[in-house]
């Protein structure tokens, strides 16, 4: 998950520069195109067949993740940058919430805060160092963007839970991140179907290499990480993605990170080493884990 935060931090320097030439949908559209045939070489070389014996998982997970990254990139056009990040970022709120949820209706009201309590607490504070990173605000004009921004977190934490459920259906990470690049490809190239295609040269399509690049190969360690590690720690070790970001901001487009941006960085820091401390004298996943 570290090495996938990374990832996608980096995707997302070069999304900032490429931006200025693409449109959301046709960035959507071609990294998904990119990640289809990097995809499809991989699994021929591996000996991996795209055949499964689960499309309506995978049908699922496809809708669910790329409604995500639409309603993203939506609620990064109107609202605050900090704001709309945050937003996203809830889904590991969310996917603490479904999984102590499924287990108070299976094991009743006392065991699932028990085992799974301090490791909910650990994604709480981690997420209280990514709002104090971002430091995200609201006007009142921007509360329809922000329900979306909301929706791209929850739809978010819902493809995440996906994703483990292949894994345990035993679907292996390349194929389902090659149909989850085939659903980014059909929603970019629908969306630019309504808001038109950009002019641009051949230079700046290169950006779609880096892009297309990153983007699979960070899915890919996402998918490995979600369908083999606990899930609650891998959603707060998710976090690391801002302190990334936030360095990257530093470095390459010089921006000023105020005290309390220092303080997040080391809270969301603090919270994954906490997680995975925790998890280390826990016992296994409970079945609303098993079950998500």
């Amino acid at each position: 998950m570290l090495l996938a935060a990374f990832l996608f931090a980096t995707m997302g320097v070069c999304i900032k520069f490429a931006s200025s030439h693409f449109n959301s949908f046709e960035i959507v559209c071609y990294r998904g195109l990119f990640g289809v045939v990097f995809l499809y070489g991989l699994t021929r070389i591996r000996g991996v067949s795209l055949r499964t014996e689960v499309p309506m998982m995978h049908v699922w997970r496809s809708i669910v993740g790329t409604v995500s990254l639409t309603a993203w990139f939506y609620a990064i056009a109107v609202l605050p940058l900090g704001t709309a990040m945050t937003l996203n970022y809830m889904s590991s709120i969310w996917i603490a919430t479904f999984l102590l949820g499924g287990a108070l209706l299976l094991q009743g009201r006392n065991t699932p805060m028990r085992r799974q309590g301090p490791l909910f607490a650990t994604v709480l504070a981690g997420f209280a160092g990514v709002a104090m990173v971002l430091r995200p605000t609201l006007a009142p004009e921007q509360v329809v963007g922000a329900l979306i921004g909301l929706a791209s977190g929850v739809t978010s934490a819902l493809a995440y839970l996906q994703v483990s459920a292949l894994s345990r259906a035993g679907e292996p990470e390349s194929r389902t991140v090659f149909y989850f690049s085939v659903g980014a490809v059909v929603v970019g190239a629908v969306g630019m179907l309504f808001v038109g295609v950009s002019p641009f040269n051949g230079l700046q399509l290169l950006w779609m290499l880096p892009i297309g690049l990153l983007a699979v190969l960070g899915q890919l360690c996402m998918t490995r990480a979600y369908a083999s590690g606990a899930t609650l720690v891998v959603a707060n070790l998710q976090y690391s993605g801002i302190v990334f970001a936030a360095l990257y901001g530093l470095l390459v487009f010089g921006e000023s990170l105020p005290l309390i941006g220092w303080a997040g960085m080391l809270l969301i820091i603090a919270s994954g080493i906490a997680a995975t401390i925790l998890r280390e004298h826990e016992v296994p996943d409970s079945p609303a884990e098993e079950h998500a």
